[in-house]
């Protein structure tokens, strides 16, 4: 448990900590601008999951394999078949960057290209390294490195794009010789190339070892990590085939990127509700299974119980954001405030996904993985249908209700097969009363709205509160009741 508390405050707090860099993009860059950032590192998302090709999971399969009895050679022989692969990828990333940012609709700029191929290259071939570090329970040295490279990302960001342009200003004779201020969101990405550069020298220790390649063991862990790419790549695209789309579905290059950069920023409000999911992974996947060793019959009672406490505290967040959004709004610049109407579309969508993270529990507890990918799959191609259909009319609108489709389609599958294959009992009655009532409430909120800000947060406050109250009452008895057979 304190490993895992480790491992997710660094995750946790880092993707926070980077969330906090918005404000100052969409506050100095155009959202035309932003929207570049936005496609570009959509794209990023992908590629890491493609260059590493399930290797990470396949080095703890292998280094733990009762098989291969020399993890130094698993490792070594891991790091070897990502180093080639990221070599060759680099390499062509920087060959045609011309080619590829033409088409990205940042043609004048080849190096935004190469140098996000440079980040993420050292990004796959360092994350093979920190597996090493979680197999040999180095969690303090792990986490230190993270945050290195989330202060390191930062600092050069304020450097390039607060401190430079002051200087520029006041004593411009300090920063000429390295400072273009035409090179705008460029500097976004040379600070993460730098960053990512920096820590692959810290991991230098990690990667000093024998080298030794063995093939035969190298096409055992293809055959292993293969299903893990078409999963990996499935349910990332979930996430960003939107943002990588839309700039092919809109006529208008300048209009497309525009709406991207809405999208993206106003999508950034919402991650309040991914960085709750992602807290609560870090502690219900090792709760399910431990729980499932334990010989008595009320564990499927607590997989319930987690799932209703998850929609309690999911509601809440929901209504948190959305009754005080004309305060978390100033979170982004006023240009892209024409976006706001997706913020509440995007948080049931990841509501609905967190729902379904609650629900893959009985396909990881028998062994039936494969159905994750057949659900995640399946929700690409509600994403992919949506898109391609609706954007082209409605923009960025339709990429929001393409993920609330998508995870929706994915939640109510999930539960309907789980229940035939690890039945469950979760209380559906009480969970569709939260649910409603959350509901209600935020249309209360929305409808009886005035002209008067200190009056729409006091009612919106009281319906926070009678929210609370109502989970309070309902809950009460079950608490007392959960005493008493204690005592």
């Amino acid at each position: 448990m304190k490993d895992t508390a480790i491992y997710g405050v660094s995750s946790i707090v880092g993707r926070f900590l980077n969330w906090c860099l918005v404000p100052m993009y969409t506050y100095l860059f155009a959202a035309e601008q932003y929207g570049i950032v936005t496609n570009i590192y959509a794209y990023v998302a992908l590629v890491l999951i493609i260059l590493l090709y399930g290797m990470e999971t396949g080095f703890f399969r292998f280094a733990n394999h009762e098989r291969w009895d020399n993890p130094m050679q698993v490792y070594s022989t891991t790091l070897i078949s990502v180093g080639t692969t990221t070599i060759i990828f680099v390499a062509l990333a920087c060959l045609f960057s011309p080619q590829i940012a033409q088409a990205l609709n940042c043609g004048d700029h080849p190096s935004f290209i190469w140098m996000m191929a440079v980040a993420v290259g050292i990004d796959a071939y360092s994350s093979i390294a920190f597996s090493y570090l979680r197999y040999k329970k180095r969690p303090v040295r792990f986490a230190t490195l993270k945050f290195i490279n989330i202060g390191l990302n930062i600092g050069l960001n304020l450097l390039f794009l607060i401190v430079c342009p002051w200087l520029q200003r006041e004593a411009p004779g300090l920063i000429d010789w390295f400072y273009d201020a035409d090179f705008g969101i460029g500097y976004i990405f040379l600070a993460n190339m730098l960053s990512s550069m920096a820590i692959m020298l810290m991991l230098l220790p990690e990667l000093r070892v024998n080298y030794s390649f063995n093939s035969r063991l190298w096409r055992e862990m293809i055959r292993y990590s293969f299903p893990l790419l078409i999963l990996g790549v499935a349910g990332i695209m979930n996430q960003t085939i939107d943002k990588i789309l839309l700039p092919f579905l809109i006529d208008d290059p300048t209009e497309a990127s525009r709406q991207l950069g809405i999208y993206g920023a106003n999508y950034k409000i919402a991650i309040v509700m991914v960085m709750f999911i992602q807290a609560f992974r870090f502690a219900y996947e090792p709760f399910i299974f431990d729980k499932n060793k334990e010989s008595g019959g009320d564990k499927r009672q607590a997989y319930s119980d987690a799932m209703k406490f998850f929609v309690i505290f999911g509601l809440f967040i929901f209504l948190g954001v959305m009754f005080f959004l004309d305060l978390l709004k100033y979170f982004i610049s006023p240009r892209y405030f024409s976006g706001l109407q997706v913020v509440p579309i995007v948080m049931a969508a990841e509501f609905f996904f967190g729902i379904f993270f609650n629900l893959s529990l009985w396909y990881k507890l028998t062994d039936r993985t494969i159905w994750g990918t057949w659900f995640s799959l399946g929700g690409l191609a509600i994403t992919l249908a949506i898109n391609i259909i609706f954007v082209p009319h409605y923009g960025y609108i339709a990429c929001a209700w393409a993920a609330l489709c998508c995870y929706g389609a994915m939640m109510v599958a999930s539960y309907l097969i789980g229940q035939k294959k690890y039945p469950i009992n979760y209380d559906l009655r009480r969970l569709g009363l939260y649910i409603l009532c959350a509901g209600a409430l935020y249309g209360i909120a929305t409808l009886a709205t005035t002209d008067i800000e200190i009056v729409n947060y006091l009612l919106r406050s009281l319906l926070l509160v009678a929210f609370g109250a109502l989970i309070w009452v309902k809950e009460k008895p079950l608490s007392r009741h959960s005493v008493k057979k204690t005592e």
